[in-house]
């Protein structure tokens, strides 16, 4: 009989639902709605981040400690983080709207956080009685999360079309899909060997499993840099205000498609050389997009699905990478998603210190007209700093010994 693997997509959609396209969304509906400036939100988004500083690690401590009631943790996060969505989007802030912006994002990210651990966790179990092990489960699970990233980042816009507060309806959408998704995975929490709870130091004692968390700490960067500027890419570079839903619904698609696709190149070509080549991809597409100016819609179509199709094979190989060595470790799961959690958010944190206030400094503003040199910036920024970060990636990659088929 064929594993039962759906629930596991759809709890990858919620997940992922929380994650990229609320750097995307929240930013900008905060500075359009409340006039919040750039700078004071990437302060707020830094601070959010050096919370994970302390708070990953031990988030992954805890899903280590308390593995006979990752159930009930489950669903407690799953709770906190549709109410603190709610409240981000749905309800006027109650404070002055910077601090009411960072406390709805402080109570979503950590629950986001702790759910990430345990779901990326106990994967780490649910694969060793697969057929097609790591790499069968990853293909379902980011199948399922990069759909729920395409659906965030589009309902916006279409429920723009039909309702006068698409925010509202976006939150009470999520609300649901948490309750659904949580229901559905009741029963996928258990199978787990309980022993003692690692710290950090355990982890992080593996020379693998540090030079794995420097590369996904470095693969991250990209993501962070384009995802927090790809609104403003869109809107002040391109010249497509409108544009914007159907971009990134290209994007997410493109790489929900082909999530499977790089399971089944890697099974055949290994997963290293699967990996470079999809890296390759994406610094090939970052190449490109520093040659766009206004009316380019085509060409970064284009360009957005090539780099859509390259984030799938980080997302697909990756984590499965590093979950088989975990497996091959025989212990730590939960803390060392817990510090791969860390490591990848970190990058986002640096994204939002540093990209706002650079934008500003060269006299960027949102929704206004602005001048040539506000635009290289902003094309330096989102095409030009990523494709850098990529080949550093790449050399840190090709320099990492794998086991033989890897």
């Amino acid at each position: 009989m064929a594993p039962r693997l759906w629930p596991w997509s759809l709890f990858a959609a919620l997940i992922a639902a929380a994650g990229l396209p609320i750097y995307i969304h929240a930013p900008k509906f905060y500075v359009d709605e409340y006039g919040v400036t750039l700078v004071s939100l990437g302060v707020v988004l830094f601070g959010l981040r050096l919370l994970d500083v302390v708070q990953d690690p031990a988030l992954g401590w805890l899903a280590e400690k308390g593995r006979a009631y990752r159930g009930a943790m489950v669903a407690g996060a799953a709770v906190v983080m549709a109410l603190a969505m709610l409240g981000l989007f749905a309800v006027p802030p109650m404070l002055p709207p910077l601090w009411w912006f960072g406390l709805m994002l402080a109570g979503l990210f950590s629950a986001f956080s702790l759910l990430t651990i345990c779901f990326y966790a106990q994967g780490v179990a649910r694969a060793a009685h697969l057929p097609g092990g790591h790499l069968q489960l990853a293909s379902w699970r980011e199948a399922g999360a990069l759909l729920g990233i395409s659906a965030a980042a589009v309902a916006p816009t279409v429920l723009a079309l039909v309702m006068d507060a698409p925010f509202t309806g976006f939150a009470l959408g999520f609300a649901l899909l948490a309750l659904v998704a949580t229901a559905a995975m009741r029963g996928q929490w258990g199978s787990v060997a309980l022993g003692p709870a690692p710290s950090p130091l355990v982890v992080l004692a593996d020379p693998m499993a540090r030079r794995f968390l420097a590369l996904a700490m470095v693969n991250a960067a990209p993501v962070a840099v384009t995802s927090t500027l790809f609104l403003f890419f869109v809107e002040s570079r391109i010249m497509a205000a409108g544009m914007e839903g159907p971009l990134l619904l290209l994007f997410f698609l493109a790489a929900a498609v082909t999530a499977p696709l790089w399971g089944r190149v890697a099974a055949r070509y290994g997963q290293k050389n699967s990996l470079l080549a999809g890296m390759a991809l994406a610094i090939v597409a970052f190449g490109f997009a520093l040659r766009l100016g206004p009316g380019d819609v085509l060409a970064f179509a284009v360009i957005s699905a090539a780099s859509g199709a390259a984030l799938a094979a980080d997302m697909v190989l990756l984590p499965a990478l590093f979950a088989r060595h975990l497996a091959a470790r025989g212990q730590g799961e939960a803390m060392g998603f817990g510090l791969w959690s860390f490591a990848s958010k970190l990058m986002l944190a640096f994204a939002a210190i540093t990209l706002f206030p650079i934008l500003e400094a060269q006299g960027f503003q949102s929704g206004a007209e602005n001048t040539p040199e506000a635009l290289r910036a902003l094309t330096l920024l989102y095409a030009g700093l990523p494709c850098v970060l990529k080949i550093l990636a790449v050399v840190l990659l090709a320099r990492t010994p794998l086991a033989d088929g890897v």
